[in-house]
């Protein structure tokens, strides 16, 4: 459980929030009936040895609250300390996530993400602050705040959530701890401008690794995460590491070294109309050594032509895939 008040939310994070944050997909028993511990346990070890610090708990998956319960707190069982556990804020409802969020917060969670859900239509960013307001007022975690196209605000601003509702979101929250700045996607100018206005207050995270490696040698950027990181396995901390410490001449040619490995990630349908395919995602994990296995249907599915793909680019960018067969991630590397 997270050791600070709602006050020293934002001092903890800036103490904190330094590094890449990837995310830990549930892995449920093979009759699909509950989450699989030991699978849990080894994805949450792996990321720490892979030098992540800090994990997505993702629950946009088709499982239940009472099973999300307890995938939060194996996660933080096992973190111990070691690694922040990130409760992902996107059920069906403010009821719901004001549930939600209180249930993460005992189960061990460190941090929160907030997202809005796909039911959610606000006609003004009043609403989309009431909202915000309210999940952060019903739990003492720090939260991140995410604007993002997925929410269908643009409509409103093609920043998707303007530095105006920003700046009202950190003056009048005080748990509002940090900015995942991803809104106004492909475009930039949106993660500029929050950097500029408010990176002496909260923590700005580049979650896209594209963009965090070359924009963070000109900024001060702390945080990448959460993302899809794992498919690179070591190698995005590794980065975030020598650009910290300066040496971004080499930082940008590990950049480069991973650009087959990119390049095969983004020529393939990971997004649908806003929905991660977290089983692509969780076989991208698996070629770098993690767990795998079962995820409950319905999800979207991950098919050969994509797997060889994604093999493929791994093995172009020297990052070693495993030599395990394909067909033994639908069985997992810890079967319960």
């Amino acid at each position: 459980m997270a050791n600070y008040n709602k006050k020293e939310s934002r001092e903890w994070a800036r103490e904190h929030l330094k590094g890449v944050g990837n995310v830990t997909i549930p892995t449920m028993t093979s009759d699909f009936k509950r989450i699989n511990e030991k699978a849990v346990r080894h994805d949450v070890e792996l990321a720490i040895k892979h030098g992540f610090v800090g994990s997505l708990s993702c629950s946009e998956v088709a499982i239940t609250r009472d099973q999300y319960d307890e995938f939060c707190r194996i996660m933080a069982d096992q973190a111990a300390g070691r690694l922040m556990v990130i409760h992902q804020a996107v059920f069906n409802t403010l009821e719901e996530n004001i549930e939600a969020v209180k249930r993460a917060e005992a189960a061990g969670a460190d941090l929160v993400l907030l997202g809005y859900p796909p039911y959610f239509y606000p006609k003004s960013y009043d609403e989309v602050f009431d909202y915000t307001k309210a999940v952060c007022d019903a739990t003492n975690l720090g939260v991140i705040v995410f604007p993002l196209p997925a929410w269908n605000f643009g409509r409103l601003h093609p920043a998707d959530i303007p530095v105006s509702v920003l700046r009202r979101m950190v003056d009048e929250i005080p748990n509002v701890v940090a900015i995942k700045a991803e809104g106004g996607l492909p475009y930039i100018m949106s993660a500029i401008e929050v950097h500029r206005e408010f990176h002496k207050e909260v923590v700005i995270s580049s979650p896209l690794e594209y963009e965090y490696a070359p924009l963070a040698q000109v900024i001060d950027i702390p945080f990448c995460g959460t993302n899809y990181s794992s498919y690179y396995g070591s190698t995005i901390p590794k980065i975030h590491a020598l650009i910290q410490a300066g040496n971004y001449d080499e930082a940008t040619q590990l950049w480069y070294k991973i650009d087959p490995a990119r390049k095969a990630f983004g020529s393939l349908p990971i997004a649908a109309n806003g929905l991660l395919n977290r089983m692509m995602w969780k076989y991208e994990g698996w070629l770098q050594g993690y767990n795998g296995g079962p995820l409950p249907h319905p999800t979207q599915r991950v098919f050969q032509r994509d797997m060889a793909v994604l093999r493929k680019g791994l093995e172009a960018a020297g990052l070693n895939p495993t030599s395990d067969l394909d067909e033994a991630f639908f069985v997992g590397r810890n079967p319960a």
